[in-house]
């Protein structure tokens, strides 16, 4: 079967035949990805996590192979969890979301335990924040708020903009115990969490981007911040005195 955008293999072919020369010898195989989830574009590579119960440690290689891009993830049978956890501690879960959600193409007795521990945390989600580290997050988010409120200059201002998308997202997530993301995965995060919030954060920097007024962003972050208290600055201490 061919990929109708090109002549190359479909992905699951590639990924099958990927397996077969590559690491014949490995316990287990699977496919995630945007070619899974049914996203692919004409940009797609192939996501391949290898689980090899002859290795001792892990590696990520990328490389081409029958006309893809193929980024393979190679673990052993016990390496996995020390990513599971550091991408809990991050509350990017990387790996647990690829090995859920990827289709099984080798060792389907080795792999299927390994998907219910990505399962069980993915539905655990992240941990809880502190109460110092909300009041932290709210300092840091104001203060990039006042320097988007206060800049005038365009190139700096559009810098400004970029982290302020990123910590408004951060903090609707991880006060709510979600998942939060980079690059792509910040709007599929908050569109996990609540569409509606989604729209209203990308038609706010849409807004900013195409007009030039702030008015809407910094609504926003009012709005997440408000239940929290609102902006922080007066009193607020980092470290002992």
């Amino acid at each position: 079967m061919k990929d109708m955008r090109t002549d190359r293999l479909a992905p699951l072919k590639a990924a099958k035949l990927f397996v077969d020369a590559f690491f014949p010898q490995c316990s287990g195989a699977l496919l995630a990805g945007s070619t899974v989830r049914g996203e692919g574009t004409a940009k797609s590579d192939l996501d391949i996590v290898i689980f090899d119960q002859n290795r001792c440690s892990s590696y990520r290689e990328s490389l081409i192979a029958y006309e893809w891009p193929v980024e393979v993830f190679v673990h052993s049978l016990e390496s996995y969890r020390a990513f599971f956890e550091s991408d809990v501690e991050r509350a990017r879960p990387s790996l647990p979301r690829m090995v859920s959600e990827g289709e099984i193409i080798k060792g389907w007795d080795v792999v299927m335990p390994i998907k219910a521990e990505a399962d069980h945390v993915l539905n655990r989600g992240p941990g809880k924040w502190s109460d110092e580290t909300i009041r932290m997050k709210r300092y840091f988010l104001t203060d990039t708020l006042e320097d988007f409120i206060g800049s005038e200059n365009r190139a700096e201002t559009l810098c400004i903009t970029y982290t302020l998308a990123n910590q408004i997202s951060e903090f609707v997530l991880r006060t709510n115990r979600k998942w939060v993301g980079s690059s792509k995965w910040v709007i599929r995060s908050l569109k996990e969490y609540d569409p509606e919030f989604a729209t209203r954060y990308s038609d706010a920097f849409d807004y900013f981007y195409t007009y030039g007024s702030k008015e809407r962003i910094v609504q926003l972050t009012e709005e997440v911040l408000a239940p929290f208290g609102g902006r922080l600055f007066d009193g607020f201490v980092l470290g002992e005195k």
